[in-house]
């Protein structure tokens, strides 16, 4: 695979760590924690991976200010808002709704990097998508070099950063002797999980890469993954993913951003068995949907991706008080 430019950020390889006292506690075959959670920029998880490839070119193409948005407390903002600041770079943040009464850490945190927050006034996380464009037009009527990324770093390039994360994976098993069955990623904007299906299709490997869907349905996940993957497959010459390559576990439980029964007890597993840290958004339910996938029979080792979200297990009212 053909690589982008790089604006390096994260401490790569990150660990590849044997859980083996999870795997006993559900009388599972081998599970390991793909500690992405520990990339070692700002708390920016698996985005600081992304964040190379788009600050790398951003810069390529000369741009003075990094555009993005989610919502209040959004991981992949306050990642943003701490990447511009190392690199030089402005960053505008567009969020979804009013500003809340009490700020979440991310919302904290990118303040803290800088960052100018807008807020969109509409609680549909779409409004994000048509505020991005109008404030990179405002930049650059007065003359600045905006350079936009959607939401969560979901695009081709962001993808690229997973698809060239897979033999990092690859060789750090082959250190294990272990061949899973399944890697397993939350899918909220998609971008990580296309990502690891274009690496995994473009090297060959036989594993099932599985999403859980925490922020959208099944079918439109499956969707936007085939076509973030497929848009990454081009973008670096590789193979490109088929409909029948794309498997999405529904995870969402009671609403994106809402705490399920099946996430907090896993990631009261995770912390009791482990030493884990998951939030209750996103990692907390991909570790549940793969425990489920354990009750219905999965039959050999898996890879779980932690993807981080620290901020948000200690958000007040986030995943213990559920």
């Amino acid at each position: 695979m053909s690589e982008p430019p790089r604006f390096p950020l994260a401490s790569l390889p990150t660990p590849l760590v044997p859980a083996r006292r999870l795997a006993d506690a559900i009388g599972s075959a081998p599970i390991l924690v793909k500690r992405d959670d520990l990339t070692g920029f700002a708390l920016a998880g698996n985005k600081a991976r992304k964040l190379e490839l788009l600050v790398g070119d951003a810069l390529a193409v000369g741009a003075d200010a990094l555009v993005t948005g989610g919502g209040a407390g959004s991981n992949h903002c306050q990642a943003t808002a701490a990447a511009a600041r190392v690199a030089g770079l402005a960053c505008v943040l567009v969020m979804y709704g009013r500003a809340p009464a009490r700020e979440h850490p991310n919302l904290r945190l990118a303040r803290a990097f800088g960052a100018e927050v807008r807020f969109t006034g509409d609680p549909d996380r779409r409004s994000v998508d048509r505020g991005l464009d109008a404030v990179a037009e405002e930049l650059a009527v007065a003359g600045r070099r905006p350079y936009v990324i959607p939401r969560g770093g979901a695009s081709a390039l962001g993808a690229a950063a997973y698809a060239l994360a897979v033999p990092e994976l690859v060789g750090q098993l082959a250190a294990e002797a272990v061949e899973p069955a399944v890697v397993i990623v939350a899918a909220g904007s998609c971008g990580t999980h296309a990502g690891l299906l274009a690496g995994t299709l473009a090297g060959g490997h036989p594993w099932r890469v599985v999403g859980a869907a925490v922020s959208r349905s099944v079918a439109e996940s499956r969707t936007r993954v085939l076509e973030l993957s497929r848009a990454c497959a081009e973008l670096l010459g590789t193979r490109a993913a088929i409909e029948g390559d794309v498997e999405v576990a529904d995870a969402i439980g009671p609403g994106y951003g809402v705490p399920s029964r099946a996430g907090v007890a896993a990631a009261r597993l995770g912390a009791r068995t482990e030493g884990l840290l998951l939030d209750p958004v996103f990692t907390a339910k991909a570790l549940g949907a793969l425990l489920a996938m354990v009750r219905e029979g999965l039959g050999g080792p898996a890879v779980f991706v932690h993807t981080g979200g620290v901020p948000s297990v200690l958000h007040e009212g986030g995943l213990w008080d559920a």
